[in-house]
């Protein structure tokens, strides 16, 4: 029997009682099996959740033919109750910065038909692939776009159409599903397949964050945060923004141009330097040469004197 997925039902349920049915030991390590669980298995580009079962530390967390397994730090008993507690913050930094991603991706595909070809929430920043090329200029009216969905607070839901009805709709889906497929909908803006986890309404990621672009596979690679870890971001770079503005003595607005002249103005004295260099090498080699020739001159004079007269050689004269 597959274990329940409590996640689906409430993605913001923290806490959960479930019976251990089995406990497998390897290396040190042991994998528990589960009844049901609010633990999140690594899938579809959102990392597994963390937290703890009982006393013991859930470190990993995979799906292996419906049936999830938690990898934890010490044997929990076959048969008996256990209490998970998740680790929320990183579960709803998760659910928002996936909620981000579906609107970004949702917009892409509506404005340019370009298609999400591959996603991943790493520790730093969540990637997303496009199977086409966009300019610094178009992200920045996606990133208008993205945010403006925040601000109207648009509903976000998840529905489990059956096949008549999934034929008459409209979905994003990176590959072809077999049995139940499962549509998250973001009001006006998305509705792609997925199994992960997701905040109930825009509003509640706070913040989109595209945070640079490169060309990746003949489309290109998009780096972003959502929610607290976009805010904690912009936090970092405005106070080295401020630091740089008040090195430079202007505003912090006007740093990015000051940068530019201090770039320039380096790069000037390098010539001149290279110049006074050459300078410097061209004098000392005249001055060098001029004394060699003087040492010449004065070696030969003392030669000329220790020499003594010439002798005439007159042939046959014995020697």
């Amino acid at each position: 029997m597959n274990t329940v997925k409590l996640y689906e039902a409430d993605a913001y349920l923290g806490e959960f009682t479930a019976t251990v049915k089995k406990c497998i030991s390897e290396a040190g390590i042991y994998k528990v099996e589960l009844d049901q669980t609010a633990f999140y298995p690594e899938g579809g580009g959102q990392p597994a959740d963390q937290g703890t079962l009982g006393d013991a530390r859930v470190l990993d967390v995979q799906e292996v033919d419906g049936t999830i397994w938690h990898t934890v730090t010490q044997l929990l008993e076959p048969g008996k109750e256990v209490v998970g507690k998740l680790d929320f913050e990183r579960r709803f930094s998760n659910m928002q910065n996936h909620s981000g991603e579906h609107i970004v991706s949702g917009i892409i595909a509506r404005e340019y038909g370009y298609h999400n070809v591959g996603f991943h929430m790493g520790s730093e920043a969540v990637t997303v692939d496009f199977d086409g090329v966009l300019t610094k200029e178009q992200l920045f009216e996606i990133e208008q776009q993205a945010n403006d969905a925040v601000l109207r607070n648009v509903p976000i839901t998840a529905s489990l159409p059956d096949r008549e009805e999934l034929a008459q709709m409209e979905y994003r889906s990176k590959k072809e599903i077999e049995g139940q497929v499962r549509l998250v909908t973001v009001e006006g803006y998305d509705c792609c397949a997925c199994c992960g986890t997701h905040v109930s309404s825009t509003g509640e990621i706070r913040l989109i964050k595209l945070l640079g672009v490169q060309n990746y596979k003949g489309g290109v690679r998009i780096s972003m945060l959502c929610g607290e870890k976009a805010f904690r971001d912009y936090l970092i770079k405005h106070t080295n923004l401020v630091g740089i503005a008040q090195l430079l003595s202007v505003k912090p607005e006007e740093a990015g141009d000051a940068v530019v002249r201090l770039k320039e103005k380096n790069i000037e004295l390098k010539k001149e330097l290279k110049q006074l260099k050459k300078a410097v090498i061209h004098l000392g080699a005249g001055r060098e040469g001029a004394g060699l020739h003087e040492q010449g001159k004065r070696n030969q004079d003392q030669c000329d004197e220790d020499s003594g007269p010439a002798e005439d050689f007159l042939p046959g004269a014995p020697v």
